[in-house]
């Protein structure tokens, strides 16, 4: 069950399970050389190699426990290149080796601009000390200019392959969240904000709202003037919604012409003065190729340890009131947050 369960939350978080495998083999790949070392009487670089073994368990520990995987990474990249640094001093020519999979590893953990970043500071950290002590890392200049041409040369296209692979990843976050027609977020998206919202008010008390709204007769926009005219008033219509309601309201398309609006620290008299005024905002300034659109809209306040689904239900039901009662209109459920 808990191997399951790990292996299911690797499943849907990239980051993480990049840094439980990088982890693991930078532990399996450097602890052989921490037990040598250490036997052999090398102190030094024998106990930077068990610092780079203790602090990235610690990291991967502490990523697991918390779901936080930058501030681990980062950490972990920091002591790694320092330790590869201060490594290659005191071994020389044998150290370099280690620099080449540390500039696959920082791109790995860190974002593309830190990365490279740290690559600079420990080529140039190595170049400065070998210039102001030679012969302790290069044997000659040659073989050091050597070095600094082929690790920033790994360097910057580990750089540009890191920084489109992040656009790529990034890109497609996005487009698994939104709606591809009207740029509001996706019903996938609005499950988990709920969830979100439902379990910060269990937690902190926080109030939150949700507003669910009906385009009034948009099947007659499509029949009439078809399906292009439709989309074009959707699309106006996230855009009128996204001007008039606050930036951290969360406006979602979970439906054909159905949308909900998440509003946080919302009350009911909050929720109802907003209603009200994007009832006005549409009816006012949304207009399709016949003429003005209106909306009806039902909304209600998240009570305290309700499950999000309930809250959702109590709005879709003042929404059917809403159209019941003539459309162009917004009922709110009455209760307030308990």
């Amino acid at each position: 069950m808990l191997i399951s369960r790990m292996l299911r939350r690797l499943r849907t978080d990239f980051q993480l399970s990049i840094l439980t495998l990088m982890g693991a083999i930078g532990v399996i790949g450097i602890s052989p050389y921490a037990v040598y070392r250490l036997m052999e009487g090398n102190y030094l670089v024998g106990a930077a190699d068990v610092v780079i073994v203790s602090s990235t368990i610690g990291a991967v520990l502490y990523a697991w426990r918390t779901g936080d995987t930058v501030k681990p990474g980062i950490a972990v990249s920091v002591i790694f290149s320092a330790a590869s640094t201060l490594i290659t001093i005191k071994l020389g020519i044998n150290g370099l080796f280690w620099i080449y999979p540390l500039i696959i590893f920082n791109f790995f953990m860190v974002s593309p601009g830190k990365a490279l970043l740290a690559m600079l500071l420990v080529v140039g950290t190595l170049c400065t000390y070998a210039l102001s002590v030679p012969g302790t890392v290069f044997e000659s200049h040659y073989q050091m200019v050597s070095f600094l041409v082929t690790s920033l040369m790994a360097s910057i296209m580990s750089f540009i392959f890191a920084y489109r692979s992040y656009n790529q990843r990034d890109q497609l976050q996005l487009l698994a969240v939104l709606d591809p027609l009207t740029g509001a977020r996706n019903r996938r998206a609005m499950n988990e904000e709920l969830k979100i919202a439902a379990s910060v008010q269990r937690r902190h008390g926080d109030s939150y709202a949700v507003l669910v709204m009906d385009l009034d007769h948009f099947k007659q926009i499509n029949d009439q003037h078809g399906h292009l005219a439709g989309d074009q008033v959707l699309m106006d219509f996230v855009q009128l919604i996204k001007h008039s309601s606050r930036k951290e309201d969360r406006l979602f398309r979970f439906g054909g012409e159905e949308f909900l609006l998440l509003l946080p620290n919302t009350d009911l008299t909050s929720l109802r003065i907003a209603a009200e005024h994007l009832q006005r905002q549409v009816a006012e300034h949304l207009q399709g190729p016949g003429g003005p659109v209106s909306m009806s809209s039902g909304g209600a306040v998240l009570q305290r340890g309700e499950h999000w689904e309930a809250m959702l239900q109590r709005a879709d039901s003042c929404l059917y009131q809403a159209k019941d009662s003539g459309r162009n209109r917004a009922v709110i459920d009455p209760r307030e947050q308990s």
